[in-house]
């Protein structure tokens, strides 16, 4: 295996200083993978030199995982203080008191005394079982609401000052909802997850919260051709085949995928790309620290935006909705 030493791996800044690495592997692939496929490749990545992972309770794997730091702690390949690792409370864990149990679970089973980031995962409580139709509706879905979601994060921030997170985040947010909640936050998120690639960059969102001092983190780096088919539509475009990106891969002689991610590292935002595979997780934290793209390159890149939302999130839609955009508020103003 190829290792790349991590202090070569540029670093973010948080707004309280402390360092984060530029890009992590994500976890999702529960649709596709099994626990111990996806658990492998993280310690396969640990040792090849990532330090940043991206977990959750609903990808069902967060144990699988836990085993895998326990042996890496234990056999001295790595060192707690020098990993990285978030996690996410799940929508059926909104309610009263329910945020420290998801967490206390989440420590649990990936056999630690805290996370470094915990992010609400959906700015709702609207629940999905995993695995779920993308025709598939819960009746008790409702449209987000300031009041509950702030009551969600005052656990958020207890959990800061009991020590079990070192920092707080949200996640799928945009900016009204933010502007909603923003001035009611005692402590403010550290980071900001949400779906960036070259064909979906979100420059209005990403600006406000990088205007703020808040980290954006984006999933779905490469436009996520692997995520679950209830999220593939016939209008979805395919970032790596278009045309501009695949002239830079060719010019730097690597497959497009590497020129998503370095885009989005130069960018500023943090990528967690997903993979189980050795080749491709290894030349994904290897991009980031040689044969950068040009200022042309990235002015083409900036140019390509389709405005591609992949993620849609229909399956949380509630009653009386009149489809996906509504949970996007892409009128500017948040739906009731």
């Amino acid at each position: 295996m190829i290792k790349i030493d991590p202090k070569t791996v540029p670093q973010r800044t948080l707004y309280n200083g402390d360092k984060i690495p530029c890009i992590g592997m994500g976890t999702f692939g529960s649709d596709r993978f099994t626990p111990e496929q996806i658990s492998a490749a993280v310690s396969g990545a640990i040792k090849c030199g990532y330090r940043l992972f991206d977990c959750a309770a609903v990808y069902g794997n967060e144990a699988e995982i836990g085993e895998v730091f326990a042996k890496a702690f234990a056999e001295g390949e790595v060192k707690r203080e020098e990993l990285f690792i978030t996690s996410k409370v799940w929508n059926n864990m909104h309610g009263r008191g329910d945020v420290l149990l998801s967490l206390a679970q989440t420590l649990k089973d990936l056999q630690l005394d805290y996370v470094d980031v915990f992010f609400v995962h959906w700015p709702f409580a609207n629940y999905h079982a995993p695995g779920c139709d993308g025709d598939a509706r819960n009746p008790d879905s409702k449209p987000f609401n300031p009041e509950a979601f702030i009551a969600t994060w005052r656990q958020m921030e207890r959990i800061v000052d009991m020590g079990l997170a070192r920092h707080i985040g949200m996640s799928n947010m945009t900016i009204p909802k933010l502007e909603a909640v923003l001035p009611a936050c005692r402590i403010k998120p550290s980071l900001i997850e949400m779906e960036l690639h070259p064909c979906f960059q979100q420059p209005e969102l990403y600006d406000y919260c990088v205007e703020r001092g808040i980290q954006p983190i984006g999933f779905c780096p490469i436009g996520s051709p692997t995520r679950p088919d209830r999220d593939k539509t016939p209008d979805d475009i395919a970032d790596i085949q278009v045309p501009e990106l695949v002239e830079i891969a060719k010019a730097h002689s690597v497959h497009p995928a590497v020129i998503c991610l370095k885009w989005a590292v130069q960018r500023g935002q943090i990528p967690i790309p997903f993979s189980i595979y050795e080749n491709e997780y290894v030349s994904n934290l290897k991009c980031t620290t040689e044969d950068p793209l040009s200022d042309e390159e990235m002015a083409v890149l900036k140019s390509i935006d389709k405005n591609c939302r992949l993620i849609k999130g229909q399956v949380f839609l509630w009653k009386g909705a009149k489809g996906w955009e509504d949970l996007w508020d892409l009128d500017g103003t948040i739906t009731k």
